[in-house]
Order: C-alpha cells, then structure tokens, then sequence
C-alpha cells in the first residue's frame, strides 16, 4: 500500500485565480529604485511545458578535445586551454555539418512531445551559428558548409508547429576585448587589457545589431535566451529588453538580461525543491555536457529525464533538455533514443504535463535529494535537486516518491514508486472524486475507488505500471 497525505492549501479561490493571472501576467520588480512592472506573459510558455535545447558550433569540431588533451567543458575549449582567436577562428574553414537536417531536428522534437525550440545563435566564442550581416564571423560567410541553419530551422519549425527562440551569449565574447570586463571568465590571451568602454562598444557595434538580425530575418521568436550577463549595467539590461520588445512585442526575454529585467527565471542542470509562483525554466543536458563530446558517455537514464520533466512541472515549471549535435551536424544516437523514449511516455501522459499548473496540493518535495545552490538571476534564489549525476551512479538523484500536477476539474497523482499490493491512498484531498483513470493503460479504463471524507483509495492493477513514472488522473464532481 502507498499511503499519501495530500495537504490542502487553503484559500482555494485565491489560489485558482493566482493561477489564472500567472497564466496571463507576470509581475518582476526591476529594482528597488524602481516600480513594479506588470508584464504582458505568452501563454505558449505555460502550455507547451517542455522544449529542446542544441548547442552546436565550432567546439563541436575538437568535441571536448584539444592538441591531444582532454578538457572538462567543450563547448568552452577556446577559453579552458586559452586557444589564441587566430587559432580557433581556423575552425570556421572546417566546419562544414553537411548532416545538418531541420526537418529531421524539428521532427525529433516534435515526435519527442516538445512544443519549443532554443538554438544557440552565439555561443562564448562569439561565433554567430546565423547569416549575421553585421559581423562576417558567421556559418554563412566563414565555413565551407554557407547555410544558415537558424533560417531553415525557422522554416521547419512552422511546418511543424514548434515556437522557435533564440540563445544568445551576452556578457561573455571570447572574440571582442573586454568582455566580460572583470574575473576570470574574458579573453585576457589575446586582449590583457580591458575597459568599461569595450563592454558599451561591445553592446552597440555586435550585441544590438544581432539581436536585431535574429528578430527580423527569421520570422516570430518565442523568447530570446540570453546567457551570462556578467558586465552588464541596469540601463543595459533596460535598452535590450526595449530593442527585443520593439521589434517583437510577444517576444520573452529570460531572466539572464539581467538586472531584473527578464520575463521568466532559469534554472541550469537543477530543480528547485520548492513550487515557484513565477514563470521558469530549467535547462539540463542528457549526458554531462552541453557541447558534442566525444568521450562522454554518461547518459541520464530515461526514468531521470521523465522524472525530471514530471517533478519540474509539478512545481510550475518548464523543462528544456539539450541535444549536442557532432561537427558533421547529426545528433547523437543515444540522444536520439533517450528523446523517443521521453516522446512514447508523454504519448500516453502528455495530458498529465501540458498546460499544467501548480496544484492545490502539495506533493512528496524528493527531501532526501542532494540541494545545490539555485543558477536562477532573480533576487530570491531557491534551494535546488541537482541534476548532474545520472541515477545508474548514485541513486539519491533519482526522483522519488510522488508528485501532482493540475487542471481546472482534474489533479494527475504521478508515481514514481510502485505500491507493492497496488493499493493507492491518499488523504487530505480537496474534493469529491467523481473519476479515476490510469492514464498509463492504453485503453484509459476507469479505476474503482472509494472516498469517505478526505480519506481515497484505489487499488492499481499490477500489471499496468510504467517504471518511468506512472500517472492516475482524478477528476472531481465540483469541477475544481
């Protein structure tokens, strides 16, 4: 038997409406100088729920590698073995992935169950992966391979129906002097001299005119994501936001603009132990690295990433999960397998996941989980469930126990232990169940059950479980 105790939280009205407004609007303070902005929020953001992540580039080409040592981050070789920019824009006359296919990427996210696209137009190494008529450090005017994958990524995307957006690295830029313009984290090989002047130079002559390319060459774009805001000013952060809102009005602009100025918060490679009444995302990767990695073969099994998805939604939340294509520009086959895998759970589950919101309950926070420090930019930071450690290795990342996700009407009780007698209790629930179903039996048959007072039981078949997680919807007379 699995006993639950589903603590109600009071006030269920307010809670409902809270729901609603998070949906529609998002409040950010900018600064404590400042007001309360309320901002206009996509509801694509909430509904979709999960999406893909490529990052894909020069570093693709050494793949964690350089001169025969091996590195930790490959996607940050230029910068890890402090590779001159004369050396590494070389790279740009080899990288020619002839594999590229937009269909085939869309496809996978598409058959994956996910409903939007983030594409890394410019990484830390400031090579643009876009037709950028600003700057000839670009795919198009630099490589053999003179396609513009952003361009027929867009095009593939709409045939598709996938909102596409946009990464862009904005604090670092390995190929600029001066940026970041302190630490460690800027190119002080080829610049040892840095500025304040460099980072507005910076902003101006490659920063802005990108962005604009980004949001007039390739029709609507869902948000731009940018990343390491290090350097950059309020009033920076302020003109970005104008520029991006300018050109496209719907487009979200992630918390990583920084200074308080973002749409929605970011977490990297964790979860927050704790709902969030904001909008946000987590991005994590499928093995241990964003980047192409040759040597890296530690892929997160497929209990870990749907686990992940379900304990992300259920704190109201979205879910990004990476791809790293290799220099020939195919993607990865265990990439490709772990994502069919997530594609046939959300086939049968998706309902549980989609347009879900935070419910009324509060389920089992996974307590016994490893907590990390929270990559969030906002001004409250959370406590976190790191996911950087794959389950075959230390089981204590492994979700478990339960969680709840919600729907005007309906609440999904997601399994992630199996009862052993099948039996399924659970206390404290806000209403009269008029309906049980396992949504992870194909044929949906409806489960008896038995209330009295806030006391609910159910006895699950033994042999209809699925061990990713396995999902039973109840829906309620009173329609709340």
């Amino acid at each position: 038997m699995l006993n639950l105790t589903a603590r109600y939280f009071s006030k269920m009205t307010f809670l409902r409406t809270a729901f609603c407004l998070v949906a529609i609007l998002f409040t950010f303070t900018v600064s404590a100088a400042k007001a309360t902005i309320l901002v206009p929020f996509a509801p694509w953001f909430n509904e979709i729920k999960v999406g893909m992540f490529i990052h894909g580039g020069l570093y693709s080409i050494p793949a964690g590698t350089w001169k025969g040592q091996i590195g930790t981050r490959p996607e940050l070789v230029e910068q890890e073995f402090r590779i001159p920019i004369s050396d590494y824009s070389a790279l740009a006359k080899e990288f020619n992935p002839v594999k590229f296919d937009a269909n085939t990427y869309v496809k996978l996210a598409k058959d994956a169950g996910f409903g939007y696209l983030v594409f890394v137009a410019k990484h830390h190494d400031g090579f643009a992966m876009f037709d950028s008529p600003s700057d000839p450090y670009n795919v198009v005017a630099s490589t053999p391979f003179k396609r513009d994958p952003l361009k027929e990524l867009a095009v593939a995307c709409e045939k598709y129906g996938i909102t596409l957006c946009v990464y862009y690295s904005l604090g670092r830029d390995w190929h600029v002097p001066g940026v970041p313009l302190g630490g460690n984290r800027r190119n002080d090989w080829d610049f040892p001299i840095a500025k304040q002047s460099d980072i507005d130079t910076y902003l101006e002559k490659k920063v802005k005119p990108q962005l604009r390319e980004l949001l007039t060459q390739y029709g609507p774009i869902g948000a731009v994501w940018f990343d390491t805001p290090e350097g950059i000013q309020p009033h920076h952060s302020r003109e970005l936001r104008t520029l991006i809102k300018s050109l496209q009005p719907g487009c979200l602009v992630n918390s990583r603009v920084g200074n308080g100025y973002g749409d929605y918060d970011i977490y990297e490679q964790s979860i927050p132990i704790t709902t969030i009444r904001r909008p946000w995302e987590t991005c994590i990767t499928l093995n241990d690295h964003w980047g192409y990695t040759s040597w890296d073969h530690n892929w997160k099994s497929p209990a870990l990433i749907v686990r992940s998805l379900v304990d992300t939604a259920s704190k109201g939340g979205n879910l990004l999960i990476n791809i790293g294509p290799k220099a020939d520009g195919s993607v990865p086959t265990p990439s490709v397998k772990l994502l069919h895998v997530v594609g046939n759970w959300l086939k049968l589950h998706g309902e549980a996941i989609y347009g879900t919101t935070i419910a009324p309950i509060e389920s089992d926070a996974g307590s016994s989980m490893v907590f990390a420090e929270s990559n969030s930019d906002g001004s409250e930071r959370y406590p976190v469930v790191n996911l950087t450690k794959d389950e075959k290795n230390n089981i204590s990342s492994l979700p478990h126990g339960w969680r709840v996700t919600a729907k005007p009407g309906c609440l999904f009780i997601h399994l992630f232990d199996h009862p052993q007698d099948g039996l399924l209790v659970l206390q404290d629930l806000p209403g009269k169940v008029l309906k049980v179903i396992l949504l992870t039996d194909p044929q949906r048959r409806a489960l008896g059950f038995s209330q009295y007072g806030g006391s609910f039981s159910t006895q699950l078949p033994l042999d209809v479980w699925d061990d990713l997680t396995t999902v039973v919807k109840l829906e309620f007379a009173d329609g709340r």
